[in-house]
């Protein structure tokens, strides 16, 4: 049996890899000083991305996207997990949950987003719940035919570019043989709606560019035609189509350490102490 890459899959990773090292590596050290990264520079990178075909890579085709099977993309977030998480973030991969969006939200978000029109962020951490879904405590209701919102979310990564943010709350308690639990809604939520406010999250160690946002609702109103899939069933959404996002994480996490291993490498070659290089002493070759 062959475990090796197909000559397509080969392709792909080698497109990516090098308009990594060609459009994102440039700009690498100016993000690190600054900590942001200018919007000509996001624009460009955006724009080469859908030059080459590869935004909205894990959307299918019938949509616009590339049509990338799970593997393909798998191969795609290990090789942009080797550049600046802030500028690799203009190389779009809108969230893959946006496909159950129905009626004129294809129009209003879904293809937008695929299109590179409109960004969005996936909005579910909270401060007293991590992303624990059943225990959040931003929550919405009913009110004169609309849903008001109220609550905090954080950690919220590209919520700074985003145009619209999906968003993760409860609407109240079943009691099941299992205990209480909670009833989650999703919305679909503009930047700019009135009682939505995305503001500056924590300072972080790593991922310099990379903001993360805490967003807030006071009293937000939103109407039936933001809810994406059914009222209540925000749950079952999340787990049709989020599931793949853990294979995605990891693989950009394999990425990052494999960019972290060529750094050491090429520095044990080039270093010398002692008078030799020290990748030529026993514990640093091992």
């Amino acid at each position: 049996m062959n475990f090796g890459l197909t000559d397509e899959q080969q392709m792909i990773v080698d497109t990516v890899r090098s308009f990594v090292e060609n459009e994102i590596y440039p700009h690498e050290d100016a993000v690190e000083r600054s900590g942001t990264v200018p919007p000509d520079i996001a624009e460009q990178i955006k724009q080469k991305t859908l030059d080459l075909g590869f935004y909205a890579c894990n959307f299918p085709q019938e949509v616009g996207g590339a049509g990338l099977s799970h593997l393909e993309f798998a191969l795609v977030e290990r090789e942009l997990g080797r550049g600046c998480m802030a500028l690799n973030h203009f190389f779009g991969r809108p969230q893959n949950i946006l496909m159950a969006c129905e009626g004129d939200q294809k129009e209003r978000y879904l293809l937008p987003a695929v299109r590179g029109e409109k960004m969005d962020a996936l909005a579910m951490t909270e401060p007293g719940a991590g992303s624990d879904v059943r225990g959040m405590s931003c929550a919405a209701e009913r009110k004169g035919g609309d849903w008001v919102l109220n609550g905090t979310k954080h950690f919220i990564s590209g919520a700074d570019h985003a145009d619209f943010v999906i968003v993760f709350v409860a609407t109240g308690v079943d009691d099941t043989p299992r205990g209480p639990k909670k009833r989650i809604i999703t919305f679909l939520v503009d930047r700019g709606t009135p009682g939505f406010t995305i503001r500056d999250g924590y300072k972080s160690v790593s991922h310099r560019g990379y903001k993360n946002m805490i967003l807030e609702f006071d009293d937000c109103r939103l109407s039936n035609d933001q809810v994406l899939g059914a009222v209540d069933g925000g749950f079952a959404v999340m787990n049709e189509w989020l599931y793949a996002t853990r294979i995605t994480v990891a693989t950009m996490s394999v990425g990052r350490a494999r960019r972290c291993f060529d750094y050491a490498l090429n520095y044990a070659s080039e270093r010398e102490q002692f008078g030799q290089k020290i990748g030529k002493y026993q514990g640093v070759s091992f």
